[in-house]
């Protein structure tokens, strides 16, 4: 792994923790929250993998890679679910699990 990858992987899970956190809060200000579930859901789960995923990184954990694996794994899931609403916030956390989920993928070669 190059110092480049790490670094952009890094930045990633920061962006998606971020935009995971953003979106958790504002699907729970939405008229039907009950229509939000998952995606609140996959928010709380994806915020939490990019939370190990760094903690990982940062301290050069031998697991690293099957976090970052893990971590791409629920990153798709979530931008999937993210993907199916027409809220900016969903549409821009979609965006930032995606770029997450291939930063991680880019890891594990």
């Amino acid at each position: 792994m190059t110092s480049q990858q790490y670094e952009e992987c890094l930045k990633a899970c920061i962006e998606c923790l971020e935009a995971c956190n953003t979106c958790f809060d504002a699907c729970l200000k939405e008229d039907d929250v009950k229509m939000m579930a998952e995606c609140i859901r996959l928010d709380r789960e994806c915020a939490d993998i990019c939370t190990l995923a760094i903690q990982a990184m940062t301290r050069d954990s031998p697991f690293a890679k099957e976090i970052c694996q893990l971590c791409a794994y629920i990153c798709d899931h979530c931008a999937e679910e993210c993907g199916k609403h027409d809220h900016e916030h969903c549409q821009r956390c979609a965006e930032a699990c995606k770029k997450c989920a291939e930063a991680c993928r880019k890891m594990l070669v």
